[in-house]
């Protein structure tokens, strides 16, 4: 039996997860469940990686040890799960013993064969990702993940020598075309190979500025960082060296991520595994961004989407279709729920739901509930079963590929034929003309086509496939679906057997009522304040006119200097309730120093790495005990306060005339 191994990214436990996190399980679980359909061995990996500076950081924010902040955030991880009816086999920490074992021993033997060296390093550091960037990946000098200026360090550290598998690499993804999928990230991997030398890679950091890692096994004064122990989780599931799990598993490995860390395993993680003498996984498939409204999900602009506020407003395998269905794998997509609820009602209620209600309607009518033996086929009959066996054919070669919406709009061609099948052969009219030999074939072909139709949604929604199956009147086993031999055979369904019809499973939404239901369902407080809101903005009274304020002349405005800083760090002033003590990068030698009176409307998390306007020219201030260097502009409004800010990134540092 052919063996697959599944793994998602190791999610990094600084924030709780959202809808980028479940789209990724997700499409790991449908992968497995669909290659244990096909008859093979199946393995599936997720977890969470918990070391590292911003780990270091939250748990100081929060109060307590980077151990205690680990298990908490892990948990909501690990138990949103089986809310989304994920079917992991195994969940990783990077804090466990097996783990830092693991990553010892391969540490070990990379330094041993002499791939790992000790120098010293000047670079570009990025906090929000963690990693160095070379000179020629920042964009207008800044991070172009996070759009901050990173922060030039210099220290020693140890080494991977990842540029002797430059080379290597290159030919490796050249001669295997389905290495990286799709084929855009994998030009994109060969564009950066070809660009330029590939330089070695820094993989530890001392404990004089980081002691939460893996102690390095050949010097305690350093830990490592990031890649030799993040991207090792892979392996450690399996037991290495000896675990029958390796034997069994590796190298049919399947690697899923979002394109944002396409380049560690793409580039990193095939020279480790090269290094460490281990055969290389088969794909890396890479998805694109969840967007809203055309926008990247952000805490700070407020548009996260919380993925158990779907399935509890719209049902979990409406939820795991809509974003197996809307999302092309590879490219971006936006998430409303106008575009769920419309394939809800289109594909769900219209096409599926409604086959499956008015085809066991009919046949509870006419032959009492009891499946009909077929008798001769016609023209009508073997044109719709010819049209099953390329529908079902294609959908499984374009699970094969990733291409999972072009899969499930294969088999919707099959559903929406089937609706038409009805129309065209009028079940209604030849049970009036008690033509039952003939209506026995159609109703017959139609629920074989059906039990066909809900096997193959079973890796998409699992659930809901068990509960059609079940209204066929078949007793649902996933260990006994095999989807190649559905492609080649016919009369699954027994005759005579009866079926068990129950309601449409995926009934109507209106997503007007659904939002009324939302509002009413919030809590008294939160609708009293809203109303109190309400009632303040009408208890005020009418605007005044505004003072009349002097003219000023134009030179008097040239005087200011108003200047687009990114925001890199905020604290709360030591001696004043109301001000953030804000470091600001101006493009200028170091960081700007401002004290912002804007703490009651924003967060640390809502302004780092923002962009805002500067008054830069304004002389210091003593503001309780702090100098400010500077004013950031903001408005004030009825509802709170905005920042005043650019409609798009722009160089820090720009002047605003």
């Amino acid at each position: 039996m052919q063996s697959f191994y599944i793994t998602t990214p190791i999610y990094y436990v600084n924030a709780k997860p959202h809808l980028g996190h479940a789209y990724t399980t997700i499409i790991a679980d449908t992968m497995r469940r669909f290659q244990a359909a096909i008859g093979k061995d199946t393995y599936f990996l997720t977890g969470t990686d918990e070391h590292g500076d911003k780990i270091v950081q939250a748990a100081e924010k929060n109060g307590c040890s980077p151990q205690e902040y680990v298990d908490s955030i892990s948990a909501l991880f690990r138990d949103l799960w089986p809310h989304l009816n994920i079917s992991n086999d195994d969940f990783i920490r990077t804090t466990e013993p097996r783990h830092k074992k693991l990553v010892q021993d391969v540490l070990q033997k990379v330094y041993d064969n002499g791939d790992i060296y000790f120098g010293e390093y000047g670079g570009h550091y990025c906090y929000g990702c963690e990693r160095f960037y070379p000179e020629k990946e920042l964009e207008n000098g800044l991070c172009p993940q996070h759009q901050t200026k990173p922060e030039y360090i210099a220290e020693k550290n140890y080494f991977f020598r990842m540029s002797k598998y430059q080379d290597w690499l290159k030919q490796h993804i050249l001669d295997n075309p389905d290495f990286i999928r799709p084929e855009r990230y994998r030009n994109e991997v060969l564009s950066l190979l070809e660009s330029g030398a590939l330089e070695d890679l820094c993989i530890s950091r001392p404990k004089s500025r980081l002691e939460w890692g893996i102690e390095l096994p050949f010097d305690s004064n350093f830990v490592t960082y990031v890649w030799f122990d993040a991207l090792l989780n892979y392996v450690t599931a399996l037991d290495w060296p000896d675990g029958e799990k390796f034997g069994k598993f590796w190298p049919g490995v399947q690697h899923l991520v979002a394109k944002d860390i396409l380049k560690p395993h793409a580039i990193f993680w095939p020279t480790m595994l090269k290094a460490a003498g281990f055969e290389l996984y088969n794909h890396l498939n890479v998805h694109g961004y969840w967007l809203v409204r055309d926008t990247k999900m952000s805490k700070s602009i407020g548009n996260v989407i919380e993925p158990l506020d779907m399935v509890q407003k719209y049902g979990l395998d409406v939820f795991r279709y809509f974003l197996l269905r809307e999302m092309h794998f590879g490219s971006d997509a936006s998430f409303s729920e106008e575009a769920l609820v419309s394939r809800l009602n289109a594909d769900l209620a219209n096409d599926l739901g409604n086959l499956f209600s008015r085809v066991l309607s009919m046949n509870t009518k006419y032959f009492g509930g009891v499946i009909p033996a077929p008798a001769e086929y016609l023209q009508d009959d073997m044109d719709i079963r010819e049209l099953a066996v390329n529908s079902m054919r294609n959908f499984q070669q374009l699970f094969e590929n990733v291409r999972f919406s072009n899969g499930l709009e294969s088999l919707w061609e099959l559903v929406r034929a089937l609706n038409k099948y009805v129309d065209t052969c009028q079940p209604w009219t030849l049970f009036k003309e008690g033509n039952l030999e003939r209506l026995g074939t159609v109703m017959y072909t139609l629920l074989e086509c059906m039990r066909k139709v809900a096997v193959h949604l079973w890796p998409v929604m699992p659930d809901s496939a068990d509960k059609l199956i079940t209204q066929l009147g078949i007793p649902f086993k996933p260990a006994d679906i095999n989807l190649p031999a559905e492609v080649e055979s016919w009369g699954g369904l027994p005759s005579g057997i009866t079926p068990a019809p129950g309601s449409n499973l995926f009934p109507r939404a209106d997503l007007d009522a659904l939002r009324k239901q939302s509002e009413e369902a919030k809590p008294a407080a939160a609708k009293d304040d809203k109303k109190g809101k309400e009632q303040k903005k009408a208890d005020k009274p009418a605007p005044t006119e505004p003072a009349e304020i002097a003219p000023i002349d134009f030179e008097d405005f040239q005087k200011v200097d108003l200047r687009v800083g990114t925001v890199l760090l905020v604290e709360n002033h030591p001696k004043a309730d109301r001000l953030y003590r804000v470091e600001i990068d101006l493009g200028e030698e170091k960081p700007r120093q401002v004290c912002a009176g804007i703490k009651e409307f924003f967060t640390p998390e809502q302004l780092v790495g923002k962009q805002v306007v500067v008054v830069a020219n304004l002389k210091p201030r003593m503001l309780r005990g702090i100098e400010s260097h500077g004013m950031i502009l903001a408005l004030k409004t009825e509802d709170g306060m905005q920042l005043l800010t650019a409609t798009a990134t722009v160089p820090t540092g720009t002047k605003a005339s």
